[in-house]
């Protein structure tokens, strides 16, 4: 599982602890998720806010799926995380690192990708647009 998230953590004892762990916009890993999926077997992806069609079609094509966490939640995450099994690269930052973790019971989440390649956000989009003209027009916003 890969979760796109930027962690709050604080060091007690030797061991970290994770104080916060939301999720983070997963759009601006759509450049990189497909190959992500591809060449390191992840099936699923946790974020929030979607992907795009190059994930959606990794998702159908390995058998991933992309599953929405709530955004501001943080404190929720954290509490499914059982430990840090390590942390790489907190040369980066602590948000920037990459965070080894330990969870039971992690979410709620909704799948939003399949692996059947359904996008719940494409679906929910498609809609929106064909309802904005009878919306426009009710409200007395033609040609907007």
């Amino acid at each position: 599982v890969l979760y796109h998230c930027g962690p709050v953590a604080r060091k007690v004892d030797e061991e970290w602890e994770i104080v916060a762990a939301g999720p983070t916009t997963s759009t601006r890993m759509e450049i990189f998720e497909a190959d992500f999926i591809r060449l390191f077997g992840v099936r699923v992806i946790v974020g929030k806010g979607g992907m795009g069609p190059r994930t959606t079609e990794a998702c159908r094509t390995y058998g991933a799926v992309y599953a929405a966490f709530t955004g501001g939640a943080g404190a929720l995450a954290a509490n499914a995380i059982r430990r840090v099994v390590g942390v790489e690269w907190l040369d980066l930052g602590m948000p920037e690192a990459l965070w080894i973790l330990e969870v039971e019971d992690f979410g709620p989440l909704v799948v939003a990708i399949d692996a059947h390649g359904n996008n719940l956000y494409e679906r929910v989009r498609k809609e929106v647009e064909a309802r904005k003209p009878r919306i426009y027009a009710k409200l007395g916003l033609e040609g907007v």
